[in-house]
């Protein structure tokens, strides 16, 4: 069987763009079983609680939620697992240094599929308070408001 190509995301955690601001994105591998890599290819997982923490120097992402596969017997996984990440040493060296700072936390933003492996995109992010919400939210509300108003001039409408 030929190995599949190019990028397939199974996953997004649009509310971590809205509560957090991303400082850095990384790419780190997961270590799952085969019932977990079924249901992921089925296009079944959440993202919503996750979040990615050190334990014992290596990195973990716990709260991530993928389905028991249905067509699985004994052998299903736990849908909640705390599931080890796979990256460098020097990666991880370098991300727990970042995480000394106040403040600061890894926060899952996408799962997908590169080149048939099972990946998640992890954002060094920083909480947003309420009133950088509000400003983001009136911020992304001008800029539509802006492109219609161009769109409509472009078209002679005024």
């Amino acid at each position: 069987m030929p190995r599949e190509k190019g990028r397939k995301i199974v996953a997004s955690n649009r509310k971590a763009r809205h509560d957090y601001a991303i400082l850095d994105t990384y790419e780190a591998g997961l270590a799952l079983t085969g019932t977990e890599v079924k249901s992921l290819r089925l296009g079944r997982a959440s993202l919503v609680d996750a979040f990615a923490q050190e334990k014992d120097g290596e990195i973990y992402l716990y709260g991530m939620h993928i389905p028991e596969y249905i067509q699985g017997s004994w052998t299903n996984h736990e849908p909640r697992r705390t599931r080890k990440l796979l990256l460098k040493r020097l990666e991880i060296t370098r991300l727990l240094g970042k995480l000394q700072e106040t403040g600061l936390t890894l926060v899952p933003l996408s799962l997908y599929f590169a080149d048939g492996w099972a990946k998640v995109e992890l954002g060094l992010a920083r909480g947003k308070k309420s009133y950088d919400k509000r400003q983001d939210l009136a911020k992304r509300d001008a800029d539509r408001e802006i492109s219609r108003a161009m769109g409509r001039r472009a078209k002679g409408m005024g």
